[in-house]
């Protein structure tokens, strides 16, 4: 074995180390049932790259689920345990086979020095095959499409322009630079574009990649010395997407390459669009000449969704779930307290029929809110039972004392239960701890007056709208 064989198994042993360290330390804080269903298939691959680390999963549901969710998290506990790591990838494993790590020893080690080891070569082979099907677009997602993204004034500018841009004939403008936190449906833009330029022009070649893939195949094309077929296939396209730019800042030779596909694809009149989770201008560590090509095109910023358009978000998802029902109280809960990203959103939807679905329960309010458990507590405003009785008295111009005292007349009895409704959903205080806020009552009381205004929201349009009124209070 050369030195050079040497290291590079050395590199992957102690990268399978942390892995297990890490599996360990993910099954323990996320629980046995949470990591058994999504984390527990994650299969460590070999990158090819020292400063990358590739994760595959069998479907793009959970890939897609895993990226969203923990991410961050994998790219955090692997820099920890290993410094030299600066990427984490995840993947689907129909799009980069699964690796074995290679070991001291390994037969597939033994290739001669600047040779490309079997399996590294079988994932690069897309990259430099002749294979129509794999090269052009797989990845796009049937379900993102311009008719089922959901438009308001946070994203009206990018889709207008999104369309624009996958119309046939010349384009007019590119690129098309998309910018926004993640989340907010860039990506969805960009397999919509995608979607619409194949079927107006079905021969057309359509490539859409991570800046992460893109990174990870032009490594491999210069291992396997072929970095023509890489730079054809890419300048070839009629439409070329860039998902995620950010992730190739500090890349020099990466970047290069970018730079003179950019301007290749330019040049030819194709169409280019790229995303980002900042404007050109903020892209820290992205060579200024790349900014300044990107600049010349239409870039689109996309704004956070308030909780109109988040609830009419959940509705569109819920077209893609035929058969589930999904009360509207959990909707409605899902709306107020998700407001971080769209993405984070039909995530917690999905992750509440999934385990539905798993376990053979109902979806009810208590149900979703077992099931998001501190993801859902991690992002709501912090209310209080003093505030609750506060909102409440206002609203039903009381003093604040009458909801605690023992009067049972109706106009401050039904005002009582609201506020003890509000704080179960609201608080994470027990049933004991909300009756003694409330003149020291028994918990069986609380669970009628819960119990009550759950039957009254069905029957009377006033208590429900009260009660919505005071939902969007308490929580902002």
């Amino acid at each position: 074995m050369t030195s050079l064989g040497t290291a590079k198994a050395g590199h992957l042993a102690v990268v399978e180390a942390a892995w297990g360290r890490i599996r360990a330390g993910l099954r323990e804080s996320a629980g046995a049932r949470l990591f058994d269903q999504w984390l527990k298939p994650l299969t460590l691959s070999d990158s090819g790259c020292d400063d990358i680390v590739l994760l595959t999963l069998p479907s793009a549901f959970m890939t897609n689920w895993v990226r969203n969710h923990y991410g961050e998290r994998l790219l955090r506990e692997f820099s920890d345990h290993v410094p030299a790591i600066r990427v984490v990838t995840i993947e689907t494993v129909s799009a980069v086979p699964a690796l074995r790590v290679l070991r001291p020893g390994d037969a597939a080690n033994q290739a001669p020095s600047g040779a490309v080891p079997a399996a590294a070569a079988t994932a690069a082979a897309p990259s430099m095959a002749g294979d129509r099907s794999v090269l052009d677009h797989p990845a796009l997602d049937p379900r993102f499409t311009f008719d089922r993204f959901v438009v308001d004034g946070s994203n009206q500018v990018a889709f207008n322009a999104a369309r624009a841009l996958a119309e046939p004939g010349l384009p007019r403008f590119s690129p098309l630079f998309l910018h926004s936190a993640t989340g907010m449906g860039k990506t969805h833009l960009m397999h919509a574009v995608g979607a619409a330029f194949l079927a107006a022009t079905p021969s057309a070649r359509v490539i859409m990649m991570s800046a992460e893939r893109f990174m990870f195949e032009f490594v491999q094309a210069l291992r396997a010395r072929d970095t023509f077929s890489f730079k054809a296939r890419l300048r070839s396209a009629d439409v070329l997407m860039i998902d995620d730019l950010q992730f190739i800042a500090g890349k020099d030779s990466t970047q290069e390459e970018f730079f003179h596909t950019v301007n290749e694809v330019m040049s030819a009149g194709k169409r280019l669009v790229i995303s980002a989770d900042r404007a050109p201008h903020g892209l820290d560590g992205v060579e200024q000449r790349i900014i300044a090509r990107l600049s010349a095109g239409f870039a689109a910023d996309i704004k956070p969704a308030d909780l109109a358009m988040r609830r009419a978000v959940l509705d569109r998802k819920l077209e893609d779930l035929p058969g589930v029902i999904v009360p509207e109280e959990v909707l409605e809960l899902l709306a107020r307290r998700m407001s971080a990203n769209i993405r984070e959103l039909e995530g917690a939807l999905n992750r509440v029929v999934a385990y539905a679905q798993l376990t053979g329960d109902a979806i009810t309010l208590d149900f979703a809110v077992a099931t998001l458990g501190e993801a859902l507590h991690g992002v709501q405003k912090r209310v209080t039972i003093d505030d609750i009785q506060r909102a409440v008295s206002t609203y039903f111009e009381l003093k604040p004392l009458e909801l605690v005292s023992a009067r049972r007349a109706r106009a401050v009895a039904r005002p009582r239960q609201i506020a003890m409704y509000l704080s179960k959903r609201l608080t994470t205080r027990s049933l004991p701890e909300i009756g003694r806020k409330f003149g020291g009552r028994d918990h069986s009381t609380v669970i009628h007056a819960v119990r009550r205004i759950e039957e009254l929201r069905d029957s009377d349009r006033e208590i429900d709208s009260a009660v919505r009124l005071l939902l969007r209070d308490l929580e902002g």
